[in-house]
């Protein structure tokens, strides 16, 4: 009952989506923001309500190292355990990280070869099969095209549902398609874009990208204090 109580506060039920139907099987989604805003929150939110479906996630991470990465985790778990009164929190804990990679590289070091050989050493050990994929710090500029239709082949043949987060600079204007400058050329690769704008003491939570719904449905705010997103 505490699982499916998570399950539907779910960061993007709240935005009018499922996990899966935001992002099809194969595909690309992104969260964009700038530094320090909140991307790592709200992906690790997506994560979670993963992993209580008992789905695995890797989190492949190229800022951070696999300590820090986890305490995001449980600093997370640990808000929503607090807005929600879940006092079973350790429990909760225990019977869902099994359902959780961390995998790190040197952002330098990072290649889709790279990522397919150790998730292939993974899953035909029995060690781990995702069914999510987040990939947290990957640099969005003009040289990324290639890598990023080498992942959609991996993401496809893997059928794996991929996040991206993505880091906008202030004053940079966006590309003709009114995307960031960041996603802009690659724009097309991807089924769901979301961008955490701050306004004063508010972030709000923008669909750039999702079906013709998703502007409306997106509009939430997300709490600064907790990098929850506050409930209707």
């Amino acid at each position: 009952m505490l699982k499916n109580d998570l399950i539907l506060r779910n960061p993007l039920r709240l935005m009018g989506h499922e996990n899966e139907a935001i992002v099809p099987q194969g595909g690309f989604g992104a969260v964009l923001a700038r530094a320090g805003v909140g991307k790592t929150a709200l992906i690790v939110q997506v994560a979670l309500n993963t992993m209580l479906q008992q789905k695995n996630v890797l989190h492949v991470s190229l800022d951070d190292p696999v300590d820090k990465v986890n305490l995001w985790y449980q600093e997370v778990l640990n808000s929503l355990a607090s807005q929600y009164h879940v006092r079973q929190i350790k429990e909760l804990w225990e019977s869902i990280q099994m359902h959780r990679f961390i995998m790190t590289f040197k952002v330098e070091g990072f290649s889709v070869p790279k990522l397919e050989e150790r998730v292939k050493d993974l899953t035909e050990q029995q060690i781990f099969n995702p069914h999510m994929v987040i990939i947290d710090g990957l640099p969005f500029d003009e040289r990324l095209r290639t890598p990023l239709e080498g992942l959609k082949t991996f993401s496809v043949n893997h059928r794996l549902h991929l996040w991206f987060t993505v880091t906008t600079h202030r004053h940079q204007t966006p590309g003709e398609d009114g995307l960031p400058v960041q996603l802009s050329a690659v724009g097309d690769l991807f089924d769901a874009a979301i961008e955490l704008q701050p306004e004063g003491k508010k972030i709000h939570i923008r669909c750039l990208k999702g079906g013709p719904e998703a502007s409306e449905a997106c509009d939430q705010l997300l709490d600064p204090s907790t990098m929850l997103i506050q409930e209707p």
